[in-house]
């Protein structure tokens, strides 16, 4: 195995049809089969690319290059951050501990944290993602990012995404990013993103 096959699509933690109807079996395949493995297999083939440039001396466009490699190897990290802060839809479904604590203090109340987050997914400019991430400053911040690499903040601790990119809810929800959104919160896995605080936070 070469240095530029080292990237590799996790497993799913739960079956094809287990965020059903959030997110349907079909729709669920499609997105982590060809497009999270797109993203797997463009980032390997540009590191390749790379390792043979250096070991054969040969001129390559370094700038495109480390420019797309940046939106391949973006989509998926953040691929892989979105399937695990998923899990079987449930109609109470609220974070918990320290985090909510957190999220209240900062946001006043979980209610203005969801109506704040949903606005900046609804108006993600072209395709992109919706963020909770916990900044140098310790504070939890809404962020958005544009494509998978545009407008991210430097050494901000991601917490929790949301795709919006058309291909994580066409067949599902047609162009209505808004229902596709609304869903996602009964799907919101509150303890993974718990772990993840509390890993950051101590």
């Amino acid at each position: 195995m070469t240095k530029s096959q080292f990237y590799t699509l996790p497993n799913l933690p739960y079956p094809y049809d287990g965020l059903s109807p959030f997110i349907s079996e079909e729709q669920l395949r499609i997105h982590y089969n060809k497009h999270h493995q797109a993203y797997v297999n463009n980032t390997n083939a540009l590191l390749e690319k790379l390792e043979k440039s250096r070991s054969q001396q040969l001129e390559i466009d370094i700038k495109s290059t480390l420019k797309e490699l940046s939106f391949q190897l973006g989509g998926h990290i953040l691929h892989s951050l979105f399937w695990t802060n998923l899990r079987p839809p449930k109609e109470k479904n609220q974070p918990q501990g320290k985090l909510d604590s957190a999220l209240k203090k900062e946001f006043g109340s979980i209610e203005q944290f969801q109506k704040e987050f949903t606005q900046a997914a609804s108006s993600v400019e072209g395709s992109g993602w919706a963020a909770l991430s916990f900044s140098h400053a310790q504070r939890l911040m809404i962020t958005q990012i544009e494509k998978h690499n545009v407008n991210l903040y430097p050494n901000f601790h991601l917490l929790m995404v949301l795709d919006v990119w058309e291909h994580a809810y066409y067949l599902d929800y047609k162009n209505d990013r808004t229902g596709f959104i609304q869903g996602f919160w009964r799907s919101v896995n509150w303890e993974e993103i718990e772990k993840r605080f509390q890993k950051i936070t101590g």
